[in-house]
């Protein structure tokens, strides 16, 4: 019951007064809100680690092998170290530098299906 008292006294009584007493009108008429200029959230989140490229073209990641498909101008990366990126939604990305040289989509989710 005391949490309710003081929600309410916050709200009807404190928050009045305080903007009253502290309160400076905006300089300018509008939103102060400015969207993000700097790098994705979800490559600052996502699970980063390097991995070497096998002879197979292929790197291990979480127990399953992820092959990078030949691309000009270097048709292979056997041995190179690359940067694999996790993001939030599972999506699996493979990095050479700043160059992406693969993406992997999760698998849908199996649906449920009740036996007839």
């Amino acid at each position: 019951m005391a949490c309710l008292a003081a929600s309410r006294y916050l709200r009807d009584v404190f928050v009045g007064e305080f903007n009253g007493r502290c309160g400076v009108p905006a300089a300018e008429v509008g939103k102060a809100f400015v969207a993000g200029a700097g790098p994705d959230l979800a490559d600052t989140l996502c699970v980063q680690e390097d991995r070497r490229v096998g002879h197979d073209n292929c790197l291990a990641w979480r127990g399953r092998s992820r092959r990078i498909s030949q691309q000009a101008p270097r048709h292979h990366h056997v041995g190179a170290t690359v940067r694999v990126c996790e993001q939030p939604d599972g999506r699996l990305l493979i990095f050479d530098g700043p160059r992406c040289l693969a993406h992997f989509t999760p698998p849908a989710p199996a649906r449920w299906q009740p036996i007839a």
